[in-house]
């Protein structure tokens, strides 16, 4: 049902935990499934230099949340607005159709996190 990739960043998360002093973060959630994920970043120089996650949920969720912050790290803040779900799943080798929704959380997130620290930009 899984991939070995899956499985892999199921089993051997990157990335977990907050980055208290974080410069955008980003939170999405599914009541259907009950999944939750919030994505922290932090930037510098309009690169993504460091990016953690707080995943609840199925092994699929946490896949894609160490995915995605393994996925983010050194990118320029456009590039990394520009990862779909799709990319997401891709890298994990693809995810069963009934688990899609999981790397949509993920992209949402993330996207969330980079919009919250441009809007702080623009403030100040």
């Amino acid at each position: 049902m899984y991939t070995k990739e899956v499985m892999d960043h199921f089993m051997n998360p990157r990335n977990v935990g907050e980055i208290p002093d974080a410069d955008g973060v980003g939170m999405q959630g599914n009541p259907v499934c009950g999944d939750v994920m919030k994505v922290y970043i932090k930037v510098k120089d309009g690169r993504i230099v460091d990016a953690k996650f707080q995943t609840f949920g199925c092994g699929a969720a946490i896949a894609v949340s160490s995915m995605i912050t393994e996925m983010v790290k050194g990118k320029t803040l456009e590039e990394a607005l520009k990862i779909t779900n799709k990319e997401v799943a891709k890298a994990l080798g693809g995810l069963p159709p009934q688990k899609m929704h999981c790397s949509n959380l993920g992209a949402d997130a993330l996207k969330e996190a980079i919009e919250q620290y441009l809007a702080k930009q623009k403030t100040q």
